[in-house]
């Protein structure tokens, strides 16, 4: 029986991982493809094929990528964007997404430096990413202070810490492996050098 139970962990072990990855990916793909996909499927009927949508997304992306580099057309998405920028509540839900998004895959991405918290007083660390450095906006009181974000774990939520860069140490981690760790809750882990901020 002992024998039996074994097998049927290890069987979970490895078929539960290949299983719950391959649903997620299915998932992201389905839900990508539906983007334009569903309009697409109205005009096409039977000859629609799975993917389409996703590669039409693409294109229209790149699309608009390079009508946003062109003087004329580049002005009128700017213009857009500026009257988005001046309705309220439109205004806090655009900048929110612009800086977001910005900040994951624009030229200065944020979540690229790991850094540790040091808690003297209870001996607890956390593991995070510095999301701003200068928090001038926020007033004078945080000057020498850094924003620092820690993910939850299992989970895309987390918290905003503002430290001050004396209890924040970089850690030489790469980012893809600090947020493995950090939202399988440190059941992925790797050991690092760690330096001061300067």
């Amino acid at each position: 029986m002992k024998t039996l139970a074994k097998y049927f962990v290890n069987g979970l072990l490895t078929i539960l991982p290949i299983v719950l990855a391959l649903y997620i990916v299915v998932k992201v793909f389905q839900f990508l493809d539906s983007i334009l996909g569903t309009l697409l499927k109205e005009h096409m009927e039977n000859d629609y094929i799975p993917g389409i949508g996703i590669l039409s997304t693409v294109v229209l992306i790149t699309l608009l990528g390079w009508l946003s580099s062109q003087y004329l057309s580049g002005k009128v998405i700017q213009l857009t964007g500026r009257l988005l920028e001046k309705i309220p509540f439109v205004k806090t839900v655009y900048t929110v997404i612009k800086d977001t998004i910005h900040s994951l895959v624009g030229e200065k991405k944020s979540f690229s430096t790991v850094v540790m918290i040091e808690h003297p007083e209870s001996g607890l660390k956390n593991i995070g990413f510095i999301t701003a450095e200068n928090l001038e906006q926020l007033g004078r009181d945080l000057d020498g202070h850094v924003a620092v974000y820690i993910p939850q774990t299992f989970q895309i939520a987390g918290f905003t810490f503002l430290v001050p860069k004396d209890r924040v140490r970089i850690l030489d981690v790469k980012p893809e492996e600090a947020m493995k760790f950090l939202l399988s809750g440190g059941v992925s882990s790797k050991q690092k050098s760690s330096k001061h901020v300067s």
